[in-house]
């Protein structure tokens, strides 16, 4: 309360001053003596206004010249905030939102404790789960009861479950305790298995159909092997939305494990609980068994190394707070494997970041109907999309800032370029409270995520090259294939000419007798279309070698090679020398 009353004075004070130089740099206009009485307060309160909205935004310093991204995003988050005030004085109502899955569903006896009480545990080991916080039921839960106060309807079954558990529940929020409305049991002849949940808030559909609908779709990419439809029934039919996202894959990723903490990955408290709970009976069991990349001989090691007091055979709980701080420290010093993020999913390069296995997956897209030109970026952590506060992002900084599209041939500003950055770790480095973005401070990430990208570049350039040489060949022969039948009249005439012209010389007549170019003119058999076909098939030939040319010299030759083998007509045949090329190794057919 001082604080907020301090700053309340401060604010006042600020406003004070800033009247007093209004007032005083307006007694020295000349025109102050043409200001109505209602224009100086208008002016003053103007002026009241803009220093109010400065200093609560925290006194920014003016922006750079240049830093262009940083005041746009800020200008982009102030219209976010104002349009989400204005969608909160909106209309508002009532929707009941329904979530059904196929999944392992949830024990009838567990679902009050699994969804009525906000629960909090120790964690002997870690393990890659999707989501930020691990509390989405209860958190919608809880949205429905503050903006409704109605419970949700929970049905739920097993595989083993003979029937369906129906359950109306909410949570007593003092108590922290469920409060079940209703309980039975239904019929399930279908034998589904999974879990339905239903809640009634109050909301605003069409400010945020939008971003519904965008996390739906990103949903559907990050999660290939599920399928996803999305209804929602308005009150007029035609304003209805029905949208299914099939299935693309029926290989599903393996789930991830549970491992042990890594040494460097653990904190003071986090020691202190371990060895507060742990069920080994000495130090260099617990120091094995509760920590991964640590064996007994490294144990003992590292119990050594201690010195204060601790041996091999000293029971974990029975360390004091200085004996576990040097343990803490000790296990930030020493030298350890590191993990290998076999435990991750999908599996993949695993990279360490404090001690935590993180993988980075990254796609580029080039095209497309719903994109708009420039770099559209697409974040998920754990297989969730992230939405908001993208501009403070790692990814979205590396895409915008730290990759050179040029060098693959992409224009960053008319291209429609989808970047899409997958990372999973059993520790997302969040920023924020609301866990919306990935910092970018840490270099690790920074490097693996810019490499990712880069690597997806020089995949998409190989595909690019293919295709502008492909387009300059169709170009290149439809020149050249449109001025054929005037040249191979030019030519036919000029050979018409010279048969029916006495041969004079001796080059003339010696030319003749070799190609006998002339004759098959005479007899009628080189007739004009004849050369036009002729010039069709050299113009073909050539332009094959010069295409081939040209993506070996864009480097499309160092692509991946595999043995072709063309299966001659005949049983007898034989092969000639080896003819060796850049991009290939031939062995002609000998004629038998």
């Amino acid at each position: 309360m001082k604080g907020l009353m301090r700053n309340y004075t401060m604010i006042l004070r600020q406003m004070m001053l800033a009247r007093n130089a209004l007032l005083e740099r307006q007694r020295s206009l000349r025109s102050w003596k043409k200001l109505s009485v209602r224009q100086a307060p208008t002016l003053m309160r103007r002026h009241h206004s803009t220093l109010f909205r400065c200093y609560v935004a925290g006194n920014a310093a003016a922006p750079v010249k240049g830093d262009k991204a940083a005041l746009l995003e800020t200008k982009k988050k102030e219209m976010e905030v104002k349009r989400a005030a204005a969608a909160s004085k909106g209309a508002k109502v009532f929707y009941k939102v329904t979530v059904k899955d196929n999944g392992m569903g949830m024990p009838d006896k567990d679902i009050p404790n699994l969804l009525g009480r906000v629960l909090s545990g120790t964690k002997y080991g870690i393990q890659q789960t999707r989501g930020k916080f691990g509390l989405g039921a209860k958190m919608a839960l809880i949205w429905s009861k503050m903006s409704t106060g109605l419970p949700i309807e929970v049905r739920s079954a097993t595989r083993k479950q003979t029937y369906i558990a129906y359950y109306k529940l909410d949570i007593d929020i003092h108590k922290n305790e469920p409060h079940v409305h209703a309980h039975k049991e239904e019929l399930n002849p279908q034998k589904w298995h999974g879990a339905e949940l239903s809640v009634t808030i109050l909301g605003n559909w069409q400010y945020y159909r939008a971003k519904v609908l965008r996390y739906m779709r990103q949903i559907a990419v990050i999660t290939p092997y599920a399928q996803i439809s999305f209804h929602y029934k308005a009150e007029d039919e035609k304003n209805s939305v029905s949208i299914t996202f099939v299935r693309r894959t029926e290989k599903m990723p393996p789930p991830p494990k549970e491992v042990k903490h890594h040494p460097a990955s653990v904190d003071l408290e986090l020691v202190k609980r371990l060895a507060a709970t742990t069920a080994t009976s000495n130090l260099q069991s617990f120091l094995f068994k509760e920590f991964s990349c640590i064996s007994k001989e490294y144990a003992g090691r590292l119990i050594d190394e201690m010195r204060s007091g601790a041996d091999v055979e000293t029971r974990p709980g029975e360390l004091d707070n200085k004996q576990i701080t040097r343990l803490h420290q000790l296990l930030h010093e020493a030298k350890f494997k590191e993990p290998d993020g076999s435990h991750l999913s999908p599996a993949g390069d695993a990279h360490v970041l404090e001690g935590h296995s993180f993988i980075v997956g990254a796609a580029v897209s080039i095209g497309g109907r719903d994109i708009k030109p420039g770099i559209n970026v697409y974040r998920f952590a754990n297989r969730i999309p992230l939405l908001f506060e993208g501009g403070s992002d790692v990814i979205t900084k590396t895409a915008l800032k730290r990759i050179n599209w040029a060098a693959y041939k992409i224009n960053q500003g008319s291209d429609k370029i989808g970047v899409f950055v997958s990372i999973v770790s059993t520790k997302i480095p969040y920023k924020g409270a609301g866990k919306e973005y990935i910092a970018d401070d840490m270099d690790e990430l920074v490097h693996a995520v810019k490499h990712a990208i880069q690597q997806c570049g020089l995949q998409l350039k190989v595909k690019i090259t293919r295709q502008q040489a492909a387009r300059e060949q169709k170009l290149r022969r439809k020149n050249l294939t449109k001025y054929i039948p005037n040249a191979a009249a030019a030519v036919f005439k000029v050979l018409q000419s010279m048969a029916q012209a006495p041969a004079v010389g001796d080059k003339r007549r010696r030319l003749e007798a070799e190609e006998d170019i002339l004759s098959p003119v005479t007899r009628g058999e080189t007739v004009e279309a004849t050369l036009a076909q002729r010039l069709i098939e050299y113009v073909e030939r050539i332009d094959t070698d010069m295409a081939l040319e040209y993506q070996m010299q864009q480097g499309v030759a160092e692509a991946a090679r595999q043995d072709l083998y063309l299966m001659p007509l005949g049983a007898q045949h034989e092969y000639g020398a080896e003819l060796h090329s850049n991009v290939c190794v031939l062995k002609l057919l000998q004629p038998a």
